[in-house]
């Protein structure tokens, strides 16, 4: 015991001669203390921007393949768009559809403008935007593509159009089979909206016309009285002498009814336009009399001709690409 017990103080007093003492317990609670406070003092300063490292875009086989952290998950996740087809909209929609707890997804520009929809991907792509998702913002700065030589992008806008004639030339005629059912439902639609109106509006019109026509013949009735009371008077009761005045002044009235006339309607007095008058006079009173909404029939109507107009035009030889002597033959 007392061998060992020396010893010990040997080494003691060796390990104090070479000068390697502890390090005190106070100074590592101080720098735990800092470094807490630091980190304290840098999550005050945190942003919701994300570095653009966590939205990469890299190019594969030519298309972009853009990927982003789901927030849900916290998963990576890769979406292969194709810029030319689709648009801003679609690839917000499928990042939507891969993460169901994406409540707001929009793009905005540099500068903090919004981003509509219906902006293709190639235009997006050719500067830097930001990608907001719930309430995370990502700054992406898309790869800077090789500008394509003068021949180049000649052939590639030669490709483009033979892809576009082939999808006309391909799915031409479905197109038109549908645009022409859904025309013929529209059509039969509004005629089945205006049979009734149409039925009330013929109801209405004979009515205006039998009363035009009636006041037309009560016109010709008075005037027939009037020449016979002229002349009566002037044959039977008294003389030319006196009844000679009393024409004159019958002629200059109805030379000043007529004046007025013109004054009150901005309108000659011509027998034609005074039945027309007279006639739309009793109709529109006929109409709020039945309840008839004019306003609406009208509208009516202009959606069935521009309907049928839109038909007509579908229909064409030019739409239907058919030869000229067939559609001949047809005719």
């Amino acid at each position: 015991m007392l061998g060992r017990a020396l010893r010990s103080a040997e080494r003691r007093r060796r390990l104090l001669a070479g000068g390697l003492a502890p390090l005190p317990a106070p100074q590592q609670v101080q720098l735990w203390r800092q470094t807490r406070t630091w980190a304290r003092r840098e999550g005050a300063r945190y942003s919701t921007l994300v570095p653009s490292d966590e939205v990469t875009i890299n190019y594969r086989h030519g298309l972009p393949v853009i990927t982003l952290t789901l927030p849900t998950r916290r998963e990576r996740c890769q979406f292969a768009v194709k810029p030319m087809v689709a648009t801003v909209g679609a690839f917000l929609k499928d990042v939507r559809r891969e993460d169901k707890g994406i409540v707001k997804a929009e793009v905005f520009t540099t500068d903090g403008s919004k981003v509509s929809d219906a902006t293709l991907m190639e235009v997006l792509l050719r500067n830097d935007f930001k990608l907001l998702i719930n309430s995370t913002a990502y700054s992406v700065s898309p790869p800077v593509k090789d500008k394509l030589s003068s021949e180049h992008a000649t052939e590639m806008e030669d490709v483009k159009s033979l892809i576009h004639r082939l999808f006309v030339a391909l799915h031409l005629e479905d197109h038109q089979i549908r645009k022409e059912r859904e025309l013929l439902q529209k059509l039969d639609h509004l005629k089945e909206q205006l049979m009734p109106l149409e039925q009330m509006k013929a109801k209405i019109m004979d009515s205006a016309d039998a009363k035009t026509s009636r006041l037309l013949w009560v016109g010709l009735a008075l005037m027939s009285t009037q020449g016979g009371a002229l002349a009566w008077l002037t044959w039977w009761v008294y003389s030319w002498d006196i009844m000679e005045p009393v024409t004159y002044f019958i002629t200059y009235g109805s030379a000043m009814a007529f004046y007025a006339y013109f004054v009150l309607t901005k309108q000659d007095y011509l027998y034609p336009d005074v039945k027309d008058r007279q006639f739309l006079h009793y109709f529109y009173r006929k109409s709020k009399a039945k309840h008839f909404n004019v306003e609406q029939y009208n509208k009516l109507k202009e959606d069935v001709a521009e309907a049928e107009e839109s038909l007509r035009r579908l229909r064409q030889p030019l739409h239907l690409r058919l030869p000229i002597q067939e559609i001949t033959n047809k005719d």
